[in-house]
């Protein structure tokens, strides 16, 4: 089974949504065989790539930072797919960590590149915003010699 995890960034311009919609579809249905997809289904990429990945017929891996990571969610919407996507997932994973912290997204972000055997990069190419963003999971992943795809619009940043 073949195992590609993501990492991202949670909040995508519109600009953005086309292309990472487009290159997570050309990602996750270019194989053959069973696909095991592994996401902390946070807003924006991970959610994203969940969605796109139980289309194809994946199994979904949810590797959970801490114990209140339904608090980080900023709408009510956002939280709803969170917990819709989990329920349909075939493998649950938490980190021991009671409160979301930098070190609980770590935690979550170096297990999704310990345990693929690609890391999908919705990212912007700039440093991470914080201990266990993007930006430093990637460096992880890349230092494992893990192959990294990423996917962005060049010339688009973030707000």
């Amino acid at each position: 089974m073949k195992r590609i995890g993501v990492t991202g960034h949670r909040f995508l311009p519109a600009s953005v949504l086309g292309h990472v919609e487009s290159g997570l579809r050309a990602v996750l249905g270019g194989h053959d065989g069973p696909l095991e997809a592994l996401s902390s289904l946070a807003e924006g990429a991970d959610q994203l790539f969940a969605v796109i990945a139980l289309e194809y017929g994946a199994d979904l891996t949810v590797v959970i930072p801490s114990g209140d990571y339904e608090d980080g969610f900023e709408d009510a919407e956002s939280l709803d797919r969170y917990r819709r996507l989990k329920l349909r997932a075939t493998q649950e994973v938490r980190m021991d960590f009671t409160r979301s912290t930098d070190e609980a997204y770590y935690a979550a972000g170096t297990y999704i590149a310990d345990s693929c055997d690609r890391l999908v990069a919705v990212w912007d190419g700039q440093p991470a915003r914080g201990h266990g963003g993007t930006g430093e999971i990637v460096a992880y992943a890349r230092a494992l010699g893990k192959p990294v795809t990423v996917i962005w619009c060049e010339g688009v940043a973030r707000d």
